[in-house]
């Protein structure tokens, strides 16, 4: 069984992150190892939550498996919401120097970078990024990584977005994955292998809702499949008809946003992949 180390935070309330990561590598039959970065009752887009910063515990949670020669085969980090935070990741990475890395670069959405971020930060990210094997970045994101300017995403073609995923490959990554372009009443994510030189490109109806936790569900779902042997092509088309589809499903009842999607009711079917 693959073993993946997953840096997250997690939120007692709304399905993202830890909370969401859990139980889908679970299901998908890898054993998912939790490295914190912080705590809180409710993930942040309530408006109220309490927080707890886990920054000072990371460097020795670290130490003890390195102590305890853990290795594991994927590392999987989320958001970071600290240049030391993500020091701590990049040092844990170097260590475990045969893991295979997928980041989320988490640093905006819609056309925003989040508040608690400023150039800076995107840079420490972007040196990150570098040394990942696979990232997955919105399309707001993907502009920050190759210095666009995210005023100009809705502009932007499907060829624009290969080329950025291109552009994107040369920083480090072999492999890229740019989540939710919304072109023409449909919702996109575009894939690329550096190695084979190859694209990927899954379309479904976008709906004009919005969940929060979605993107951690489908990189989640990557992961537990591509650490299953399975390659890049068959783990986007399979993410990507997941979220579809508990999307669609969740719609139909009268829930807060902020809940997230109710994955719980499909995790059967990763199972079977």
């Amino acid at each position: 069984m693959k073993k993946i180390a997953a840096i997250h935070d997690l939120s007692g309330i709304g399905r993202c992150s830890l909370t969401a990561a859990i139980p889908i590598l679970s299901a998908l039959k890898t054993q998912c190892c939790p490295f914190p970065t912080a705590i809180l009752s409710s993930q942040t887009g309530y408006p109220k939550y309490s927080f707890l910063d886990f920054t000072d515990h990371m460097r020795e949670y670290s130490n003890v498996w390195s102590e305890l020669n853990i290795n594991f085969d994927y590392i999987y980090s989320g958001f970071l919401g600290s240049k030391d935070q993500v020091d701590i990741v990049i040092d844990f990475i170097n260590k475990n120097n045969n893991s295979f890395v997928i980041v989320d670069p988490v640093m905006g959405d819609n056309g925003n970078m989040y508040s608690i971020f400023d150039n800076d930060m995107c840079k420490k990210i972007k040196n990150l990024v570098k040394i990942s094997n696979l990232t997955t970045p919105n399309i707001t994101e993907a502009c920050l990584l190759t210095n666009r300017s995210i005023s100009d995403i809705g502009s932007l073609t499907k060829k624009d977005v290969i080329d950025i995923a291109k552009e994107i490959s040369q920083l480090g990554p072999e492999k890229v994955i740019i989540t939710g372009v919304v072109q023409d009443g449909y919702i996109l994510n575009i894939g690329y292998d550096k190695i084979s030189d190859n694209y990927f490109i899954t379309s479904f109806e976008y709906n004009n809702l919005s969940y929060s936790g979605t993107g951690d569900i489908f990189t989640s779902i990557v992961c537990g499949l591509l650490a299953n042997g399975h390659d890049l092509e068959f783990a986007i088309n399979k993410s990507s008809y997941f979220v579809h589809k508990v999307v669609n499903y969740t719609s139909k009842f009268d829930t807060d946003r902020n809940d997230g999607i109710m994955f719980e009711y499909f995790l059967n079917e990763l199972t079977c992949l």
